[in-house]
Formats: C-alpha cells, structure tokens, sequence
C-alpha cells in the first residue's frame, strides 16, 4: 500500500484539486481514497484489472461522494437563508445567516403586534396604510409601533453585535 501511495498519490491528488478547485479538500480526498483502498483491499481482484484502475476508481466514488456533500451544504446553507414568508432564497455568508436569526428571534420578542406589523412591512412591503388596512388598526398606532420597534430592535441588535 505504501508503493501505492508513493506511485498514485500525484495522480489522485491531482484528480481531486481539479474536480473540486479546493486544496483542503483535494488532501482530504486523497487521504480517504488510500484510506479506502487499505479497508477494502481484499476486494481487489488482480484479474478484473490494474491497482491504477482500482486506485482511480475509488478516486471517482470519493469526488463524487465530496461534491454530492458539498451540494448538500450548500443546498442546505441556502435554504435556511430563505425568506420564510417568500420561499426567496439568496447567497448569503454565514455572518448574514445569523444576523436574520437574531433579528427573527428578535421580532418574536417584541411581541404582538409589533412583531406583525414589522414583518408586514418590511418582508412584505407593505405601507403603513396597508398594515392598518390588513391589521384593522389605526393607522397612528402602526407608525408608533414601528417607530417604538424600531428604537427597541436597535437597542437591543447593538448590544448583541457588540458582544459578538
């Protein structure tokens, strides 16, 4: 195993940095196809091909097992980046991820209904009007609640980002 290695490890070093664009992940490839051919070793069978063919075959199933992984973290990591109330989903970095997890977590603390008319207005936006119209609220009580909200959330976002 250890020829093995000596002899294909450029190879499927190679194969991976070029499959994945990612140096980090190339090595990790690389260490779990060698890792995989010593755990299955005695599934090789000299006459149903060469230790080059069997060593890139595994190369094969560890890239595609590394990018079907990655696509499903980064499926997920944009799904939880959805606007739950538009099922729009954006490229966000993980900063911004958690920003809009406090911020939910945040109106939900405000109460109703300021916690309503918030999310009224700003992931639908809509206008103070409408948030009365929708609400069946004055429309002087949605302006000093949004108002009022407002104040409190950048109170309590500063004192959040300042801890962090």
């Amino acid at each position: 195993m250890a020829a093995a290695y000596r002899s294909f490890s450029p190879l499927v070093h190679t194969i991976a940095l070029r499959s994945t664009g990612d140096r980090a992940a190339a090595a990790d490839i690389t260490q779990d196809v060698f890792v995989r051919a010593w755990r299955f070793r005695s599934s090789f069978d000299p006459e149903s091909g060469t230790v080059p063919g069997w060593i890139l075959g595994i190369c094969r199933n560890v890239v595609l097992d590394s990018l079907s992984a990655k696509g499903r973290q980064q499926r997920l990591v944009m799904h939880s980046a959805a606007t739950p109330e538009t099922g729009v989903t954006r490229d966000h970095g993980v900063d911004t991820i958690t920003d809009r997890v406090v911020l939910g977590s945040e109106l939900e603390l405000l109460g109703e209904p300021q916690s309503s008319i918030l999310k009224l207005a700003f992931y639908e936006d809509l206008t103070h009007q409408q948030i009365s119209a929708r609400l069946n609220l004055p429309l002087g009580t949605v302006k000093s609640h949004i108002r009022r909200s407002l104040v409190h959330l950048r109170q309590r976002l500063g004192e959040w980002n300042a801890a962090s």
